[in-house]
């Protein structure tokens, strides 16, 4: 696995995960863009939103997610996030069955018991991901959607820019950022069991530069991705 420090061009003053989003939970929704996962989930087409019966969102964050999904028709949606701060943010929604503070890799959720399984924008702060892959099988019953939306590697690669956000005092913070390949993807979710479904890839377009000027250098560079996958009991 690549390692982010070769293509840091940044060198920011790097947190942990759990430290940086504790700060970064109060001005989170006011910087995190939204067609950055929010607009591939609604490009997917092999998942049938409203039929959903009960998803668990690992890596929960302020909610966004589950809110999107709620207004798509999923009723039911357990949450999990490392952060208390960023579950504090998502308990405001009210769109949750339930929350907890868990690892994504080990949520303590019980198992089978759920038709879709999502994460985005959490894999980039994970070590390694076949853990992950592990759990949401764990988790996911016969015939269940695995729906994972990431910071895509060839961004990171290519700009040298890790996760971060903007400290209280203006200093620019970087959160712990790792680079899995797609394919690192692929050999962890085939050896979890799931199949593929579904991929998607955005790249900065017109649509991006519009909202952000500043990133007309990087204009068709791929910005993220979301995988879908499946996964049926023999």
């Amino acid at each position: 696995m690549p390692r982010f420090t070769t293509f840091d061009r940044r060198n920011y003053r790097t947190v942990s995960a759990r430290e940086g989003y504790a700060q970064w939970a109060a001005t989170y929704e006011a910087t995190i863009k939204s067609d950055m996962d929010l607009w591939l989930l609604g490009e997917i087409q092999s998942v049938k939103w409203s039929a959903v019966e009960r998803c668990a969102d690992l890596g929960c964050g302020t909610g966004r997610t589950a809110a999107w999904l709620a207004k798509q028709g999923v009723r039911w949606i357990e949450g999990v996030d490392a952060t208390p701060e960023m579950l504090d943010r998502a308990r405001q929604r009210n769109v949750f069955t339930s929350l907890r503070q868990a690892d994504v890799c080990a949520t303590g959720l019980p198992g089978a018991a759920y038709d879709l399984v999502t994460t985005c924008l959490v894999d980039e702060h994970i070590a390694e991901v076949a853990p992950l892959y592990v759990e949401a099988a764990r988790l996911g019953r016969s015939g269940t959607a695995y729906v994972l939306v990431g910071f895509h590697p060839f961004f990171i690669m290519a700009t040298g820019m890790p996760t971060h956000f903007q400290a209280a005092d203006g200093e620019p913070v970087a959160i712990d950022t790792h680079v899995h390949l797609l394919s690192d993807h692929a050999q962890a979710a085939l050896a979890a069991g799931w199949r593929l479904a579904e991929l998607r890839e955005q790249v900065i377009d017109d649509r991006w530069v519009e909202t952000k000027p500043s990133w007309a250098a990087f204009r068709d560079v791929p910005i993220s991705f979301a995988w879908v996958w499946q996964r049926y009991e023999s």
